[in-house]
């Protein structure tokens, strides 16, 4: 029984120290090697700077709107009649036709029947005129003579005294010439002449349609000079003048335009601190309503560059290689652009980067890429 208990226990024994020996070699089968830590030494695209002088051009966006245009509103109440054309929108005028009229019989009516009211007067007055006016007399004959109720009122004959002006004003007979005057004003109102070569933009109201006073009726612009209205920042409103040209181009920027400066705003808008710009176009590719990007070369900056924004960082510095490694220098950011910044305080033979550089820190170890991929890579940016 006494060597039963040992042989077990010296089994037990060895069954540990296999375990232990079979457990340690396990635990040195997974331990790996750690390899080398090899430095990594990034390659950036460089550009050597040249100061220069650059010029800065200021973007700017508006509507085009007609240089002349007439919004065409009833200033009385009548049926639209005719037109010298089909009044529709896109119709041509010439100056002097009508480009709407509003029937008007009844008001001609009552016109002509002040102007044969005051044909009465005259008359009822000659008899004391002959008498007592006799040097005035045959000029009021006259008068009467040319009076043409189908016609405009001509005016009065001038008194030749105080008396008589007083005696033609106490017949009433001024008053009632005043009055015609004004009817015949107001009779002119049915009928709107187009005061120049134009087109049709805009039309609301059809022939045989009822139009009251204050009804917009269209819209009639010239289509041979448009202007551009463009909103400028105050601090180069000093450096644009009139009659300066101006590069323009549409959204797409397919298709190039020029136009020049032909007033400048005087007050600045309180909210947005900027100031009207208006400039003249004259193409015949214009038409109203375009939307046009403007540049306006507001002045030159001297020994400056300029670089893409995405450059800069923190607004106010960029990275330059210096001993093969990356340091950040503070510039001073002269104009910023929707998409470039110009910039001074660079020395002239600086390695600027001219490309971003994912995880860039000072210090950074780098390596400059041929001067031949170099330049394609800043002529991209």
């Amino acid at each position: 029984m006494d060597k039963r208990k040992i042989i077990l226990s010296v089994i037990g024994v060895l069954l540990i120290v296999l375990a232990i020996f079979g457990a340690k070699a396990i635990i040195d089968s997974n331990v790996k090697e750690v390899p080398e830590s090899t430095k990594v030494v990034k390659n950036v695209f460089v550009e050597t700077v040249e100061n220069r002088k650059v010029p800065i051009v200021v973007p700017a966006n508006g509507n085009v709107t007609a240089l002349k245009k007439l919004e065409l509103f009833s200033e009385v109440q009548g049926i639209f009649q005719r037109s010298s054309k089909d009044f529709r929108p896109g119709q041509p005028y010439r100056r002097g036709q009508v480009l709407l009229g509003i029937n008007s019989e009844e008001y001609a009516a009552s016109v002509r029947s002040a102007q044969s009211e005051l044909f009465n007067n005259i008359t009822s007055i000659m008899p004391d005129l002959r008498l007592d006016y006799p040097e005035s007399f045959q000029k009021w004959q006259n008068y009467l003579n040319n009076f043409d109720v189908n016609n405009t009122t001509k005016a009065l004959p001038e008194p030749d005294s105080d008396k008589e002006k007083y005696f033609i004003t106490g017949r009433g007979i001024q008053s009632a010439y005043y009055e015609i005057k004004n009817l015949e004003e107001r009779l002119r109102k049915f009928t709107i002449i187009a005061p120049f070569d134009g087109v049709l933009t805009e039309a609301t109201v059809n022939p045989g349609t009822l139009v009251r006073p204050g009804q917009k009726l269209g819209e009639f612009i010239d289509p041979s000079v448009y202007e551009l209205e463009v909103a400028v920042a105050k601090k180069f409103s000093d450096l644009l003048k009139i009659g300066e040209d101006v590069a323009l181009q549409d959204l797409d920027g397919s298709q190039a335009y020029t136009g020049t400066v032909s007033r400048i705003n005087a007050r600045v808008d309180r909210a947005s601190q900027t100031i009207q710009v208006f400039i003249r176009i004259e193409d015949p590719e214009i038409r109203e309503g375009m939307y046009l990007e403007a540049q306006l070369d507001a002045r030159d900056e001297a020994n400056a560059i300029e670089i893409a924004r995405e450059l800069l960082i923190d607004r106010s510095k960029v990275y330059v290689v210096k001993d093969s490694s990356l340091v950040l220098e503070e510039i001073n950011p002269v104009y910023f652009s929707s998409n470039k910044v110009v910039i001074r305080g660079l020395k002239n033979g600086e390695k600027l980067v001219s490309a971003p550089v994912p995880g860039a820190y000072p210090g950074m170890k780098v390596q400059i890429q041929e001067e031949k991929e170099d330049t394609a890579k800043a002529e991209k940016l």
